[in-house]
């Protein structure tokens, strides 16, 4: 029955009609019986108004509800991974961890025919990446003092008895270099050699069984292929691994003059990658990663990344091994240039296009197939040859020994000339001075070669 007028939904299961725990009223109510008859004297007669009888609860059957809703729940916490909710009592606010258990990475061999995950190729060859600290004395400051530079980069180990490939920039001209293997190993390293063209270099650390790379077929690469990159972005975030696809193969890019055909990746190259590995889903090494390259007209870029591939300096990387330096790279012995609109008014030649020869070195290959001053070569074969960088780079096609047809306008003629290449002298591979190009004519030898035009015409200028 309802005990307050006032408050109609307010429910009692006292028959005298006060609260549970309470005690009732002093002043007597009006029985019902009486509100009765006085709403009909004062609204005409109206239907009787039934007492409403307490419901009596069935609690057995609630709780039995209960245990049944709370084991659905549980079951579908467990289907659905989710271990338990932390609710904080009318704030909705709730927290679910995950109960899913962490993931187990393979530790594969690099066989060639297993195929892998990212996670798995890292684990596979992470211990074969190395860490490359360098200093060098760089001149001296105002006061006298040595000025001693630091970079860093990054190297994979080749063979177990620790000769290990980087990148020629990254250890040239160093007086100390330092490798870091991934558990924390560190050697002091040897310089055994390398080659600027190429940017490719070998150094050696006193070391056995260390955990060497598979190396793979770069020729087989295809855009689209996914590769990833280990290394030391930086200097500083060491054995990092970024990954992407094969943007392009046998791209060439001019650097510095010098052209070099890359494979192109979207894989985030960083400075300190330089000469660690790019490596297939296979776990193979495929390319040297070269952070040099990775940057256009000093301007910032993203989305571009290069490495040499492996299969342009497999052999050259064993003939640093052995010898100290590549023994069967062409060599043709000139200084030459690249022939400009304004050297061909000044000479009166009827090109503009080629590479101008301003000398040649005695008893060289060039001066055995007839090369001469004044000359300007325009093709090598059936290649085109229009500046110096085109020369260097249908060089990098031949090896000591291979003969070639030289393609030569002299003093109004074309002529060819049968060449044979020289391999590259010992002492000029040290230093790498081999064929030099002529940047600034005018401070040549002390010379200007635009004398030439006496030597051919004779008068001034």
């Amino acid at each position: 029955m309802y005990n307050d007028e006032k408050n109609l939904y307010h429910y009692t299961y006292r028959k005298d009609g006060s609260e549970s725990g309470h005690e009732p009223q002093a002043e007597a109510q009006p029985s019902v019986d009486d509100q009765l008859r006085t709403f009909q004297d004062q609204n005409g007669p109206q239907r009787p108004i039934q007492e409403m009888k307490p419901v009596k609860k069935n609690r057995m059957g609630l709780k039995i509800t209960a245990l049944a809703l709370c084991c659905a729940l549980l079951g579908g916490a467990v289907g659905g991974g989710v271990a338990w909710g932390i609710s904080r009592s009318g704030s909705g606010t709730s927290i679910n961890v995950s109960s899913r258990p962490a993931t187990t990475v393979s530790i594969n061999k690099v066989d060639g025919k297993t195929e892998m995950s990212d996670a798995e190729v890292y684990a596979a060859t992470v211990n074969s990446v190395v860490s490359i600290r360098t200093s060098a004395t760089s001149g001296t400051n105002f006061f006298g003092q040595a000025v001693e530079t630091a970079s860093a980069g990054s190297g994979f180990v080749l063979t177990a008895d620790g000769y290990i490939v980087t990148n020629y920039h990254v250890v040239k001209d160093a007086d100390t270099v330092t490798v870091t293997m991934y558990n924390g190993d560190e050697y002091n390293a040897l310089y055994v050699g390398g080659d600027e063209d190429y940017d490719i270099a070998v150094i050696k650390v006193e070391a056995t069984g260390l955990p060497a790379v598979t190396l793979g077929d770069s020729s087989t690469l295809n855009v689209g292929d996914h590769v990833l990159a280990i290394g030391n972005p930086l200097g500083e975030l060491t054995f990092s691994m970024s990954g992407g696809m094969v943007s392009s193969v046998n791209r060439t890019i001019n650097v510095d003059g010098t052209p070099f055909n890359m494979i192109q990746t979207d894989a985030s190259i960083n400075p300190g990658n330089s000469g660690g590995p790019l490596m297939n889903s296979y776990g193979e090494v495929v390319g040297i990663v070269s952070a040099k390259y990775s940057s256009y007209s000093d301007e910032s870029v993203e989305g571009l990344g290069f490495a040499i591939p492996i299969n342009d300096v497999y052999a050259m990387i064993e003939d640093i091994m052995t010898n100290g330096y590549v023994t069967n790279k062409p060599y043709l012995g000139i200084f030459g240039g690249s022939m400009t609109e304004q050297m061909a008014a000044q000479y009166r030649y009827d090109i503009s296009e080629g590479v101008f020869v301003y000398s040649v070195e005695e008893g060289s290959a060039a001066e055995k197939a007839g090369l001469q001053m004044g000359d300007v070569i325009t093709k090598v074969d059936d290649t085109t040859i229009s500046t110096m960088e085109d020369l260097t780079a249908v060089k990098k096609q031949y090896s000591a020994g291979d003969t070639v047809t030289f393609t030569v306008y002299r003093q109004g003629e074309t002529i060819t000339l049968s060449l044979t290449w020289d391999a590259t002298p010992a002492d000029t591979a040290a230093n790498e001075n081999q064929d030099q190009t002529v940047q600034d004519n005018s401070q040549y030898g002390g010379y200007d070669p635009y004398d030439l035009f006496d030597y051919f015409f004779g008068g001034g200028r």
